[in-house]
């Protein structure tokens, strides 16, 4: 994540109607007094203080590594863990309709609030959710597990949109992939160790449930990353390297930000292009984890499945992150992750069909007779869908690195990217709790497939032409300014001030 570039490049700050050039400024720019701006300089590594962009989002990186990446973990097993899947996707329809409707209007709350008391709220949920879990075991109380489903729909559309807020607002323009990348990797690790720690302690069980110390160990680490969120700054003490603030309002009101909503789609109405490809962004979770990876394989093979999965998705966010950040024009790189995203689209879920059309149907799969004869990993015919189920994770890491860079290409401003953040987790949610509803209902796995299929090859289609024609090669300050009561003084680079000033003190 260390950012080692000397030169300071323009990142959507100049002023066009100033007329200020692209600037370059070299060596460390003076920051206020006090321990959050105190520097920090590590070998091989730029320099970093605590309320720096990078320090920031290595915070964020792990309270999400710690809440919905143990999530994740979770999830991957199919059915949460449990060896009647309807309980899980119960809990999920509750946890994403909910989800849906906080998620939309939670731009709101993170502007208001602040980031670190909008995230540890979030992360609160995780830890109960957990927890239900652990009651089930012992009371099969299934109202409970959906209680807590529900409250983390609340909790999560709080957590994922501060933490969208930084991820999209806080880099400069020519860092945001690599930012994107490795929060993904930091947050997908969660998956990996909580996989890891579910496949250890249930390399002998053949229950088909996992035990009361695995939920254990994901509630007490769940309410870790909580914590840890208060340990954050608010978006109005962080400085970028080039000098440069976050946009955000000096004064928010309940009314402002409410309004701000509003105020988003009024000034950018082309995002409504974008809301199908939100839409679709956690709908193949569904049929991943319940479809593919709970019907068909036992529980070791599940829970080796899903930390393969999420060593893929990290090898996904790396290598897209990488490449959104290649030093030729962001636009090309643009439409370059589209045109690439829609050719992984039919090569990734083209071997899914392959491999779907010759499976059991649903009632045979979901009979507890069938238990013992689904795939071990010990199995002659394990490789073919296991690499299949990587290639899923892969797949899902360039989906969400991509959508999150071209938000974060339409504008720099933390209020603006907050709100984008609230409309794509809110729609997202809309979409997966109909997609767990539909589970619920027990429709046809090969339905499943065909719907996820079709939605996500069309939704890239639609949201084409915002790629296409809306992503420039850099963001205006001024543009970002309209959404915001700040100006251009308080949060443009130091070296943009300079020349202007420079360039006042000439004309007079």
């Amino acid at each position: 994540m260390a950012d080692k570039e000397t030169n300071v490049t323009q990142t959507g700050s100049q002023s066009s109607e100033a007329g200020v050039a692209p600037y370059t400024a070299t060596g460390s720019l003076p920051r206020p007094a006090g321990w959050k701006y105190k520097g920090l300089k590590l070998p091989g590594c730029a320099e970093i203080w605590y309320a720096s962009p990078k320090a920031q989002l290595l915070m964020v990186s792990f309270v999400c590594f710690l809440c919905p990446g143990l999530y994740n973990a979770l999830g991957g097993l199919g059915g949460g863990g449990q060896l009647n899947q309807t309980v899980q996707a119960n809990a999920s329809t509750a946890t994403y309709a909910v989800f849906a409707v906080v998620g939309f209007f939670s731009g709101s709350f993170a502007n208001k609030l602040g980031i670190k008391i909008t995230l540890s709220l979030g992360g609160i949920g995780y830890s109960l959710y957990s927890a239900s879990f652990l009651c089930y075991n012992h009371t099969k109380n299934e109202g409970f597990v959906t209680f807590a489903g529900a409250f983390l729909g609340f909790c999560a559309g709080l957590l994922w949109t501060a933490q969208g807020a930084i991820m999209m607002a806080y880099p400069r323009e020519q860092s945001k992939g690599r930012y994107i990348s490795s929060f993904w990797v930091i947050f997908n690790l969660g998956g990996v160790i909580g996989a890891l720690i579910v496949l250890v302690q249930n390399l002998h069980n053949d229950t088909g449930t996992v035990t009361d110390g695995t939920y254990a160990a994901f509630i007490v680490l769940m309410f870790i990353g909580a914590v840890l969120a208060l340990f954050l700054v608010n978006a109005d003490d962080v400085i970028r390297e080039d000098g440069s603030k976050v946009i955000i309002m000096k004064e928010p009101t309940w009314q402002s930000e409410f309004y701000g909503l509003w105020e988003c789609i009024r000034l950018s109405p082309w995002v409504v292009f974008l809301f199908p490809m939100f839409f679709a962004s956690n709908i193949f979770y569904t049929y991943q984890q319940n479809g593919v990876n709970g019907a068909h394989f036992n529980l070791r093979a599940r829970s080796l499945n899903s930390l393969l999965y999420w060593l893929a998705q990290i090898l996904g966010a790396l290598v897209y992150g990488a490449l959104l950040d290649l030093p030729i024009r962001r636009s090309v790189r643009a439409k370059g992750a589209l045109v690439s995203l829609f050719i992984l689209t039919f090569a990734i879920w083209g071997g899914g069909y392959a491999f779907e059309k010759n499976q059991p149907p649903r009632s045979v799969t979901s009979d507890p007779a069938y238990e013992p004869m689904k795939i071990d990993y010990t199995n002659p015919g394990y490789l073919g869908p296991a690499f299949l189920y990587i290639f899923y994770g892969f797949y899902d890491a360039c989906w969400q690195t991509s959508i999150y860079w071209w938000m974060g290409a339409l504008s720099n401003s933390g209020r603006k990217t907050a709100n984008m953040a609230g409309f794509y987790k809110g729609i997202q949610s809309a979409g997966a709790a109909v997609f767990w509803a539909l589970d619920g209902a027990k429709v046809s796995y090969r339905v499943l497939y065909g719907v996820t299929f079709g939605i996500c090859a069309v939704s890239i289609l639609i949201a084409g032409p915002v790629i296409w024609l809306r992503i420039k090669d850099t963001t205006d300050l001024e543009e970002d300014l309209k959404f915001s009561d700040e100006m251009l003084e308080d949060v443009a680079p130091t070296a943009v001030l300079e020349e202007k000033r420079a360039a006042l003190e000439t004309t007079v």
